[in-house]
């Protein structure tokens, strides 16, 4: 995806009342996400919704002017050009599009820019992506660390929230499981847990056709937005 919006020092943010998308967001003034978003929200709703739902594939509803997109195994609705979000009642009990900003921004994203696609059947770590230095390390602390970490010594843990978003269990490590993050983007989440000798390790695995509607910068996002949302989750079982 384009990196545009780093260029972009001022933008005008677009109001509903008083309050400005990103105000309702929770951006707070000035910050270092704000006005990437409201760059992106000005793309997106000057934007070809039909074109946008061709070229992913999707679906669009031109009388209510919806989106429907699955994410994290949600079925949401978004609104053009409002980019206003709900979901399809299901057994979730959590919905990181309705509450996580970088949830959000990822997915605005996506839609700008990405394509519909389907891997080969081959997985990737993020160092094997053409980019993969870029980030590498803030990657392996924000993603691969940090799921060790909050699951390593927790594998029963993990198995439950994993199993709760209706995830599909794959061959890999002690335990590990896959997931679709958008239509046909697949990611495996794989743990090694911890003994008295060997601290718990772990590894994402990325399905090869990421680099068609991703950039270095959005899969760092999205494995943090992934492991917050489990953090999430393990609330509502």
């Amino acid at each position: 995806m384009s990196s545009d919006a780093k260029d972009i020092k001022t933008n005008q943010a677009e109001t509903v009342g008083n309050e400005s998308v990103g105000d309702k967001l929770g951006y707070d003034k000035d910050s270092k996400e704000r006005l990437p978003w409201e760059y992106y929200l000005q793309q997106y709703q000057s934007a070809d919704p039909e074109e946008i739902a061709q070229r992913l594939g999707i679906s669009y509803d031109k009388e209510q002017k919806l989106f429907m997109l699955k994410f994290l195994g949600t079925v949401y609705f978004i609104s053009w050009p409002e980019f206003e979000i709900t979901h399809e009642a299901d057994d979730m009990g959590f919905y990181p599009l309705e509450t996580m900003v970088y949830a959000r921004t990822l997915t605005i994203r996506f839609l700008l820019n990405g394509a519909a696609s389907s891997g080969t059947g081959k997985f990737k770590t993020y160092r094997e992506m053409p980019w993969g230095e870029v980030y590498l390390r803030q990657f392996d602390g924000r993603c691969i660390k940090r799921l060790a970490f909050s699951y390593g010594n927790r594998i029963k843990d993990f198995q439950a929230i994993m199993e709760h978003i209706h995830c599909v269990p794959v061959a890999h490590g002690d335990i590990a499981y896959q997931l679709e993050i958008f239509p046909g983007y697949l990611v495996q989440m794989i743990l090694w847990e911890g003994d008295d000798e060997f601290p718990p390790s772990s590894q994402i695995l990325f399905s090869d056709n990421f680099p068609v509607s991703f950039q270095a910068e959005d899969m760092a996002v999205m494995g943090d937005v992934i492991i917050g949302s489990l953090k999430s989750f393990a609330k509502v079982i």
